[in-house]
């Protein structure tokens, strides 16, 4: 009788594990989606602050040449 029991019970987990498969591969999909996005984004982001930044060195350094 325990045989039994425990048969059916490792058989009803393998089913339900089975059966989850599916929803993490489209999770996993939207995940890599998302993360493409933000990496576009972030990349974005960098160049402009960096853009923003060489300007504000460049007329620091006009500024200080004129004090001279």
């Amino acid at each position: 009788m325990k045989k039994s029991i425990a048969l059916f019970a490792i058989v009803g987990l393998m089913a339900t594990a089975s059966c989850g498969n599916k929803e993490v591969t489209e999770t996993e999909a939207t995940v890599e989606e998302t993360m493409e996005v933000v990496e576009e984004e972030t990349i974005e982001v960098i160049e402009e602050t960096t853009d923003s930044t060489e300007v504000m060195v460049e007329e620091t350094v006009e500024v200080i040449e004129e004090v001279k």
